[in-house]
């Protein structure tokens, strides 16, 4: 990520890792799950508006997506590892957020949002999809209050690392209303 004060880009790696479930342990609190029977009807997409979504996840004050990394994020859309994930309704693009496949595992890398609970729906959508995908992990990096509610849950490092590994030598699908996506196993080892 780049650092805001020098904008210079920097890697971490956290001790604690924050992962959504992708099994029954995912949770959609009711408040949720009112407002999104209540609500506007949404479409999933995929790669459909993905400069609009990268526009929207960096075009915060506090963002740590510099031009640089926004660079870095646009190449690596080019070579189909980075996507955008969408979720649109009648008046266009409500939510997206910027993803990252490889094999069995999506990591969220930044999520937002324009109008109230099509944030909430994508997470939703997307993780039925996820699962029907037959992806193992989501990686959401850090665990907040409001991903808790959801279940999010943290792993250590090397226990994330164990998944990975895993996760990353399986074939994936991701296939949302508006778009599909085949993410391969990626067999070269990481340290």
């Amino acid at each position: 990520m780049a650092d805001g004060a020098a904008g210079d880009l920097l890697l971490f790696r956290s001790r604690q890792r924050g992962l959504l479930p992708l099994d029954g342990n995912f949770r959609v609190p009711r408040t949720v799950r009112r407002a999104l029977s209540r609500g506007p009807s949404y479409k999933l997409a995929l790669n459909h508006s993905f400069e609009a979504v990268l526009a929207d996840c960096s075009g915060r004050s506090d963002t740590w997506i510099s031009e640089e990394l926004k660079a870095v994020y646009r190449r690596l859309h080019a070579d189909g590892l980075v996507h955008s994930v969408e979720v649109h309704d009648d008046d266009g693009l409500a939510a997206g957020m910027i993803g990252l496949a490889i094999g069995a595992c999506w990591i969220g890398e930044s999520m937002a949002h324009r109008r109230p609970q099509a944030g909430h729906a994508l997470l939703v959508g997307l993780v039925q999809a996820l699962r029907q995908g037959g992806f193992e992990l989501f990686d959401v990096q850090l665990s907040n209050a409001h991903l808790r509610r959801f279940g999010c849950f943290e792993l250590d490092d090397d226990a994330f690392r164990r998944r990975l590994e895993r996760a990353r030598a399986r074939t994936a699908y991701l296939r949302l209303h508006d778009g599909f996506l085949a993410s391969e196993a990626w067999m070269a080892g990481w340290t």
